[in-house]
């Protein structure tokens, strides 16, 4: 279950195929980068929408629900060919080839291995195609990767209170001196 921690902030799902490293990978090539999974899985990534850096906004208690099921690689395939699908109550939201992500799989992991050491264990996620939107009370968010799983979740805001920053009313702050493009 994801708990919305306040009542006065705006949340939105994001469903994202998770990877789940198999063995150390530091400084690793995009060609080399597949050896190093053990498995993938489905992933719910929850953010607040406000002024706050981006990684408080991801790290709620709850937020980041994972799996149900670990799927080796040689049982997953062609990471091209599988497909992303996200809902909530049953309305789809996002639809999208895993090719069409910004990174490809091997390029992400050569990357975060050219940042951290990456151990057994460790989840990298993907990030999330067109299509994230609010979710509250009462939802139920559920996400497919074809030959993966699916993955759902309901949404509470039992105990949720206001939220004691100055975020609640504007989205992220742009960098100093930049700004922000506005709808017409």
């Amino acid at each position: 279950m994801v708990r919305l921690p306040y009542d006065d902030r705006r949340f939105d799902q994001e469903g994202e195929l998770a990877l789940v490293i198999g063995r150390e990978a530091r400084h690793v090539t995009a060609e080399a980068a597949l050896s190093h999974v053990f498995a993938y899985t489905c992933l719910l990534d929850i953010t607040m929408r406000g002024g706050e850096d981006r990684s408080t906004r991801k790290s709620f208690d709850t937020f980041t629900p994972i799996g149900p099921w670990l799927v080796t690689p040689d049982e997953v395939g062609e990471l091209g060919a599988l497909r992303l699908e996200c809902g909530v109550n049953g309305v789809p939201r996002q639809d999208a080839s895993i090719a069409e992500l910004i990174w490809g799989v091997p390029k992400l992991i050569a990357y975060v291995s050219s940042v951290m050491t990456l151990l057994p264990g460790d989840v990298i996620t993907t990030g999330t195609p067109a299509g994230v939107g609010t979710i509250n009370d009462g939802d139920t968010i559920a996400v497919t990767i074809s030959r993966v799983g699916t993955l759902a979740v309901s949404v509470s805001d039992a105990g949720a209170r206001h939220c004691p920053t100055l975020g609640a009313k504007r989205g992220p702050v742009p960098p100093a001196g930049v700004r922000p493009v506005r709808p017409r």
